[in-house]
Order: structure tokens, then sequence, then C-alpha cells
């Protein structure tokens, strides 16, 4: 009876020492789970973007220099009112001539946009050499209300960032328009992956007098 009892304990040793043991294995595997569903966070959260945002999403904070050499940052300007934000194609190696007539067109509202109280800002990307030099060419060309910015984005980091970058031979960015209450939150987005068919300023305007009311 003794020895039956020994035995028992025995074996149920051995079993407790191997489940002990095996311990260190199942805490091994969880942690590449956990690695993962972290890396996937940093992932989603990262300001390089495989797609551009949609309405209802937050804005990417960014803060682009102005061709006045000042600093435009899209947080501090949201507390003045909306922002319209306009990405043209910028230096592809000329002058893009419908952006030309895009920006003509938003300017010549200027008015109707000071009175929804929005600000208008168009970045100009392109290859950080001599790109200012282009960025001045470009908009010389216009007079600028003082609701109105011109920002350049020097190697497409803020293209980059807004998931905008059109990788192709002689492009630069997606044409794209955003309309970004003062909460942050986007409420109109249009990118075209052509250089024409864009949101015109009356879609724009549309948008914001019904922000408005």
């Amino acid at each position: 009876m003794t020895h039956n009892i020994l035995n028992a304990v025995i074996v149920f040793s051995l079993v407790f020492l191997s489940s002990c043991a095996e311990s260190p294995n199942s805490s091994e595997h969880a942690s590449p789970q956990t690695s993962s569903a972290a890396e996937q966070i940093m992932e989603t959260s990262s300001p390089n973007r495989s797609l551009p945002p949609v309405v209802g999403e937050k804005a990417l904070d960014f803060s682009l220099p102005t061709l006045d050499k000042k600093t435009f940052q899209l947080s501090k300007q949201l507390t003045k009112g909306p922002v319209a934000l306009v990405i043209l194609r910028g230096w592809p190696g000329y002058q893009c001539p419908i952006c030309a007539t895009q920006v003509g067109k938003f300017i010549a509202r200027a008015d109707d946009f000071r009175s929804v109280n929005a600000r208008v800002a168009f970045v100009y990307p392109g290859p950080a050499d001599h790109l200012v030099e282009h960025a001045e060419e470009f908009f010389s060309r216009q007079n600028i209300p003082d609701n109105f910015f011109f920002l350049i984005d020097p190697d497409f980091k803020f293209t980059v960032s807004y998931g905008l970058r059109w990788n192709a031979p002689k492009e630069t960015a997606y044409p794209s328009t955003f309309i970004i209450d003062q909460q942050g939150a986007i409420r109109f987005e249009k990118v075209s992956k052509t250089h024409g068919d864009r949101a015109s300023a009356d879609d724009v305007l549309k948008v914001l007098a019904e922000m408005k009311e």
C-alpha cells in the first residue's frame, strides 16, 4: 500500500514539474503576439500612410514653411476657423497649368471663403532642390489674400504622411482637397488620380457654408 502511494506521489511530482517547465514556453509564445499587436498599432498611427485620410478621421497635424518664410501649423490655424487644404501637383518638372487654374479660381472667391471664416492652404510639393524658386515662380502670378497660405513640401514629407504621393514618372502628389473643421475632423475629401477632376471652389464653399449653419 505504502509502495503504491509512493509511486503515485512520484508520478504526480513528475507531471507537476513537466507542466512548470512548459510555462516559460507558453509565455514566449504570447510575447510575439503582443509584439505583433503593438507593431500593428504603430503602423496604424504611423505618420506615413498608404492611403489618404477620409471623412470622419482626425487630420494629422503638420507644420510646413510658407513662401514668406513663416510656419503654417494646422492645429494653430484651426483655432481660428476651418481650413480648406488643397494639395497641388507642385513641381513635376514644370508648372502645372491645371493647378494654376484651380488656384486662380479659389483666389477669385477669397471674400466668400472669408465670409465663412475659412482659411485656404495650398501645398506645393516637389524635390527640395530649387523647390522654393519653383514655388515663387508659380505663386508670383497670384495675388495672395490674407486668408490664403502658400506652403511648400520639400521632398514630399507632408505628401507621404497624408498618403498622397503619386509614385510615377514625372508625378508628385495626387491633386487633393480636404476640409478640416475646428475639432480637427475631416468633413470633406476629394483625391484625384488624374491631373483633372478636382474639387472646385464651389464644392468647398458649399460644405463650409453647411458647417457654419
